[in-house]
């Protein structure tokens, strides 16, 4: 079935399907993680029990969410030495030392409190406890730093030399993170990541309103996530503004591809709402278009003159239908968050934010389209770099290693084989837990976790007699 593709393409196949997998879920447990924290604190600050039921609820599905993250970013990163090792070499010394400072600061930090989060309570007390949970919650953002550092060096590089043998070595490692995109790509991603959650909390709340709307936590939380989706997508589209203005500056042929701008418009360019991208004859047919909208957007100026991909190079044009249309995808879904959280808004201001079925179903739609929204701007951002992987110094072509087609495909096979049996039951096992209705009063026990070694003995507590130590 893969014959006849090169070893280049299916290795890029091969780690656009593996990437896909992993940044699902590390978009959810980043933003999972912050409303664990928050519904501790809540729970601390208010005494309302609910809150306490909705962490105990939501802390089970971050645990597997979280666990699936960290298995499928490993299988991804053995990419670089098998798939990618002329890339690995010639840019080792920069992304290296970034790759392990995420592992030995952010993933230490959060594997390190993750066990007193999920069973420490009624053993390190609720001070403690929350501290912990704050840990693993600012362990999911820092991880998120390092390794959006080193993809916007990657999008942007700066702070580099290259050495004799040429391998990219770093001069400035606070010009090497602090590069031109990442301030702008890592707010954007976080708060990606705090969307898709609200998105999928109020899919779970609203789910069990439908069924009942009279129960206290699925009230909270759909209410919750109904005020998240409200004043965190404005923030989220101003973000996206200001990142499309830096990618303009140091990425133009993205921002040409993304708006499929294959001609140069010296008297203010115009917004192509849709069309069909026409790389071969170098146009969009069926263009519906805003006159200078596009100036408007990116330049802030009706006649300001926007370049387009007739002054790239052929051999370096991105994929343009590709980007133009994960664009549209990502931007749409933005505007789709933005109405569900004004329409919330309303059935909250007339008193029927938990009685309105309508809203309810439009959020359960909209659970999963966080997780869309997410890829689609990944394929834009990533795509859109091509053909390069460090943008303007390294070609993918020339980033591979010496690999076999047949060997690439075989493995390739096997990841789709394996990730759809693993990753899907892992998944499903998700979807199970968000289907049973969380219950105020029904408080969970420390013998739900791990609270013993063999030949220890049970701690005692209220409902439970000691046991007697492992023979």
């Amino acid at each position: 079935m893969l014959d006849g593709f090169s070893a280049e393409v299916l290795a890029r196949v091969q780690f656009a399907f593996t990437v896909s997998f992993h940044i699902i879920f590390p978009s959810f447990s980043i933003g999972l993680a912050s409303f664990l924290a928050v519904l501790n604190a809540l729970w601390l600050w208010t005494k309302d029990d609910t809150y306490q039921v909705l962490f105990d609820y939501w802390k089970k599905i971050f645990a597997v969410a979280f666990g699936m993250g960290v298995v499928s970013g490993i299988v991804m990163s053995y990419q670089f030495g098998t798939n990618w090792a002329v890339f690995s070499d010639k840019a080792g010394p920069v992304i290296g030392p970034l790759m392990a400072y995420e592992v030995l600061s952010a993933f230490f930090l959060e594997a390190g409190f993750l066990g007193i989060m999920l069973f420490g309570l009624k053993r390190v007390g609720p001070g403690l406890h929350m501290f912990a949970t704050a840990m693993v919650a600012f362990g999911t953002l820092l991880s998120a730093t390092w390794i959006l550092s080193v993809n916007s060096w990657m999008q942007t590089p700066a702070g580099y030399g290259i050495n004799e043998v040429g391998q990219y070595i770093p001069l400035d490692w606070w010009k090497i993170v602090f590069n031109p995109s990442f301030p702008y790509r890592l707010v954007h991603m976080v708060l990606a990541a705090y969307l898709t959650t609200a998105l999928v909390v109020g899919a779970v709340g609203a789910w069990h309103l439908l069924k009942d709307n009279k129960g206290p936590a699925s009230q909270r939380m759909f209410s919750m996530a109904m005020w998240m989706l409200l004043f965190v997508t404005p923030l989220q589209i101003a973000a996206g503004d200001f990142h499309g203005i830096n990618t303009l500056e140091h990425q133009p042929a993205k921002v040409m591809a993304m708006e499929g701008h294959f001609d140069s418009h010296p008297d203010g360019a115009p917004l192509i709402l849709f069309g069909i991208p026409n790389q071969a004859e170098k146009r969009v047919d069926y263009a519906v278009e805003v006159p200078k909208l596009s100036s408007l957007i990116l330049k802030h100026d009706l006649d300001a003159p926007l370049a387009g991909l007739d002054t790239i190079p052929d051999e370096d044009e991105p994929p343009v239908a590709i980007v133009f249309f994960s664009f549209r995808v990502m931007v749409g879904l933005g505007f789709a968050m933005l109405g569900l959280g004004l329409w919330g808004a309303v059935m909250r201001w007339r008193g029927k934010l938990h009685s309105s079925p309508m809203l309810h179903r439009a959020a359960i739609v909209m659970g999963p389209m966080g997780f869309v929204a997410v890829l689609a701007g990944w394929i834009t951002t990533e795509v859109g770099r091509q053909p390069f992987t460090i943008y303007g110094l390294l070609r993918t072509s020339d980033s591979l290693a010496p690999v076999s087609a047949p060997a690439v495909a075989a493995s390739l096979t096997a990841f789709i084989i394996v990730y759809f049996f693993v990753f899907g039951a892992g998944v499903y096992y998700i979807l199970r837990l968000m289907g049973k209705r969380p219950k105020v009063g029904a408080t969970e026990d420390i013998t739900d976790g791990p609270i013993r070694t063999a030949g220890t003995t049970q701690v005692a507590h209220k409902g439970h007699k000691n046991q007697r130590p492992a023979e």
